[in-house]
Formats: structure tokens, C-alpha cells, sequence
């Protein structure tokens, strides 16, 4: 066995601790060489422990720990220009897979003022890095996957458009012709609402691309004659989490085809405006037309479908729904404040 290097009396309770402790642990010199080690450092790196102490730390085992790099580090510690914190390296050894290992090293005073001692502590964090790798795959995976089900989700909803569309062509009832049409445009917005939704990464959605998006695609089912209609979008630098992003996407849907089916009768010419504006977790979302405006008594059409669809959306994001004058036309403005209420919207859709 050999010899343990000399230290001052002070530094036996030093010693006691660094030999009982449960981790890896490493007592060394100022010139790197093992004063004493570790039961659990000897155990976790299959080393002799009558063969360590008094060797130097580029010695021990088979020669592993001889790294320049963290010989450097330690002698720059031990001279009091340098701290090792965390620093992380590959333990190779042959015919043996690499582990991952974190060592944090200081200087100690043990009472022998003529000589710096090091105490090394080792962290193996193999497995660790291994189940961080695997779920940072697993959600890199994750999301790939939802992109490409919305992706077919998206197509998926064009196809039924289409075939939505067909089935109008061939009735020969008005209303259920009507009723189709609506069905169609409903089902291309959606489907708007998915390509959108398949190229945000399942974060934030930035709501101007998002509207505009949206509206294009409202506009190109809807809107005959973009010389006679149009649709509008100014909205602020708002991003928004994708859930959000899908029920507001709806409510715009739902507010642009009511104003696109009632507010211009008799090829009147106009436009839809959708205005979105936050400050902080408040937000204002506004779709106002310029067309005939609201009706009154007898004349005001009865609240249909999109109505209640608005309204349960709406409740969904705390929101709080008012039906103005626009003067001409109609503003419907969706506003979310803390402690905000929703209220009924009598708009038909």
C-alpha cells in the first residue's frame, strides 16, 4: 500500500469526512496528487482503493483521469486564478461507453498554510443527459406530429368544402342550397384556421399573419366582385397561444360572414374592417362594416346559428360583447378586461 502524503493534524477531520462521504470525492495536493478518496469514488470508477492515495490524479486507475485540460483547471484553481463550477467532461475508458461527468473543485483550509489542498467532488450525470435527450425528442416528435395532423386536418376540411359545395350545385330547394353555402364557408374558414395553426410550432400566433390569412380566405369563397366588397385587417403586433388564436379566429369568421350576408343588399358596395388591439392581458376585437346598418323592431332579422356561436366563444375568453352604430354600418366590438362579463349579441347570422 502507499503511503498516505503527510498533512498537517488540522486536516484529519478533512480526511474523515472525504473517505466516509457518499459521493465521489477527491482530496488532492497543490501538485494534484491523491491525499484521499472516497469510498463511492473508488465504487462508481472501479478503482483499488489501496491504490490511490499518493498517486497522481493523471495516475489513478488506468490512466483515465489524465485529462490537460482538467489538470489545468485544477492547477489554476489551486493557485487561486481559476474556479471549477459545473464544469462538465467526457469520462472515456476503454471498451466501456462514455459517461457524462460534472466536477466542481475549491480550495480548502485545512490548518497547513504551507500547502493549498483541492477537494474534487464528481457528479455523474449520464442518465440524466440520456432522459433530457429523450424527452427533448419526444416533444421535438410531438410537434411534428400535430403539425402534420393539422396539415391533413386542413385537408381533410377542403375536401369536405368541396364536396359541400357539389351537393349546393345539384339541390333544387333554396334554403338548403343556402344552408350548404354556409356549411361551405364555415368549413373553408376552419380550414384556414389549420394552415395557419400547422405552421406556429405550437407556440404563439401572431394574429395580423393569422387575420389575414383568415379573411383572404373568406374573401375568395364569399366576395364575387373584390372590387364591389372587401375585408380589411389592422391589428396590432399582438401573438396570442394557438387555443386563443382558434376561438377568436372563429368569432372573426362568424362576424364576417353575418356582415358579408346582410350588410349589402342590392350590390352595394363596401368593406369590413377587423381591428385588434391589447395592452397587457386586456384586448379589443372590433369588426365593423360600412353597409345598411341595424335594423329595428319588425325589420331586425331573428338571431341564427353564427349568433350563438359567437356568444359561446366569447363566454370561452371571458370576453364582453357590444353591437354599435357605425354610422353607416355596424361595429360589433369584443373586449376583454379583468372581471369582464359577457353580454348577449343580437346580430343574425
Amino acid at each position: 500500500m502507499q503511503k498516505i502524503p503527510t498533512v498537517h493534524f488540522e486536516a484529519a477531520s478533512t480526511l474523515a469526512v472525504v473517505v466516509s462521504s457518499n459521493e465521489p470525492l477527491l482530496f488532492l495536493s497543490d501538485d494534484l496528487k491523491v491525499i484521499a478518496a472516497s469510498a463511492s469514488f473508488c465504487r462508481a470508477f472501479d478503482i483499488d482503493p489501496g491504490t490511490v492515495c499518493g498517486q497522481s490524479l493523471s495516475e489513478i486507475g488506468n490512466g483515465e483521469w489524465a485529462m490537460p485540460k482538467l489538470a489545468s483547471l485544477l492547477k489554476a484553481t489551486a493557485s487561486g486564478s481559476a474556479n471549477i463550477e459545473a464544469y462538465e467532461i467526457d469520462f472515456q475508458r476503454p471498451n466501456q461507453k462514455t459517461r457524462q461527468l460534472v466536477v466542481n473543485a475549491r480550495t480548502l483550509d485545512d490548518g497547513d498554510i504551507d500547502h493549498i489542498r483541492l477537494l474534487l467532488a464528481i457528479t455523474d450525470v449520464t442518465d440524466m443527459r440520456a432522459e433530457a435527450r429523450l424527452k427533448d425528442d419526444l416533444v421535438r416528435d410531438n410537434a411534428i406530429l400535430l403539425q402534420e395532423v393539422q396539415h391533413r386536418v386542413a385537408n381533410s376540411l377542403q375536401i369536405i368544402a368541396s364536396v359541400l359545395m357539389q351537393s349546393a350545385r345539384r339541390v333544387q330547394s333554396e334554403e338548403a342550397r343556402g344552408h350548404l353555402h354556409n356549411a361551405h364557408h364555415r368549413v373553408m374558414s376552419i380550414a384556414a384556421l389549420q394552415r395557419q395553426l400547422s405552421t406556429s410550432n405550437g407556440g404563439k400566433v401572431e394574429l395580423r399573419a393569422y387575420f389575414t390569412q383568415l379573411c383572404q380566405s373568406l374573401g375568395a369563397s364569399m366576395i364575387a366582385d373584390p372590387d364591389r366588397l372587401s375585408i380589411q385587417v389592422t391589428v396590432d403586433d399582438s401573438a396570442v397561444d394557438a387555443d386563443v388564436s382558434v376561438r377568436l379566429g372563429l368569432v372573426v369568421t362568424e362576424l364576417v360572414i353575418n356582415a358579408l350576408k346582410h350588410a349589402f343588399p342590392d350590390e352595394r358596395p363596401g368593406a369590413i374592417v377587423i381591428d385588434y388591439q391589447s395592452s397587457g392581458d386586456d384586448w379589443t376585437l372590433t369588426v365593423t362594416d360600412d353597409g345598411i346598418g341595424m335594423a329595428a323592431g319588425s325589420e331586425a332579422p331573428k338571431a341564427g346559428l353564427g349568433t350563438g356561436i359567437v356568444e359561446a366563444l366569447v363566454k370561452t375568453l371571458d370576453g364582453d360583447i357590444q353591437l354599435s352604430d357605425a354610422g353607416p354600418g355596424t361595429a360589433v366590438t369584443i373586449s376583454h378586461r379583468e372581471s369582464a362579463g359577457s353580454r348577449d349579441i343580437s346580430t343574425a347570422a
